[in-house]
């Protein structure tokens, strides 16, 4: 809610061109055969503010770059996440479970509410940090859809204390890769990972090159610069968190274009 000016300001930049159709193409990859096993990280303090109204419509695109949040399969249990903890788009996708705990906001029960990060909540360096600066570092702060607020505190309160953990995520299907770029440069947008959620490093192959190494744009986003149109494109993903890779093999056929998304058939678990 404090943060909502600065998180939106932020997310018009990333949504241009990311609310291109689907396509989804299967795609024939196996797992590597280390799978190490993300567990929930202790619990720990933070605080959890929210942005937008009840539709979560302000929440679309963000700085993770996954566009429209409904099309991408995250719907409204999302939150943007202070520096701290974004850290610089490597936390894109991750998983949280949130609870209020020590405000009369906090609803009867203490209901836990399930999260995925999908946008910055960037430093607000005007507002000290106790009284509006909300995501300024070294705090640890949640910055949410409301609905996902209003699972766990009356919206009223403007501002709660939380206890929050890192959990493993639960996705559906194959990992997503949404194009962008040019006939020289591939930038490629990742989503619907599960595990730990999130992408430390990135190779493509087209089936007339090697494997190459992706860098890290922004966000969930990588990019290659190499000429790959008329070739069907393999990837190899490595989790930020667990290590763990997954290979996935033609993942987008020879005809593929700029401005869809393709699904492999394969995922962290």
């Amino acid at each position: 809610m404090a943060s909502s000016f600065y998180s939106q300001t932020l997310t018009f930049f990333f949504i241009l061109g990311m609310l291109a159709t689907s396509v989804r193409v299967t795609a024939v990859g196996y797992k590597s055969l280390a799978k190490p096993i993300f567990r929930p990280s202790p619990w720990s303090q933070a605080h959890a503010t929210f942005y937008g109204d009840e539709s979560a419509s302000e929440t679309m695109g963000g700085a993770c770059g996954y566009g429209n949040l409904f099309n991408s399969g995250y719907g409204t249990g999302t939150t943007a996440l202070s520096s701290t903890l974004f850290k610089h788009g490597y936390a894109c996708g991750t998983c949280y479970q949130i609870r209020c705990m020590g405000s009369k906001a906090c609803f009867r029960g203490f209901p836990i509410t399930t999260v995925t990060a999908t946008n910055l909540c960037p430093p607000n360096w005007s507002k000290d940090s106790n009284n509006g600066g909300w995501c300024n570092p070294p705090r640890t702060h949640f910055d949410m859809s409301k609905p996902a607020f209003m699972k766990i505190a009356n919206w009223k309160a403007g501002i709660v204390p939380v206890m929050f953990r890192r959990v493993p995520c639960m996705k559906k299907g194959g990992v997503r890769f949404s194009f962008q770029g040019n006939g020289y440069w591939l930038l490629v947008y990742v989503m619907n990972v599960g595990g730990g959620g999130d992408i430390g490093s990135m190779w493509v192959k087209g089936c007339k090159t090697g494997w190459i190494r992706m860098s890290h744009n922004w966000g969930a986003s990588y990019q290659a610069f190499a000429t790959l149109s008329g070739q069907s494109l393999s990837f190899k993903l490595t989790s930020y968190t667990t290590r763990q890779t997954i290979l996935a093999f033609n993942v987008a056929p020879l005809n593929w274009r700029f401005g869809l998304t393709y699904q492999s058939s394969v995922n962290f678990s």
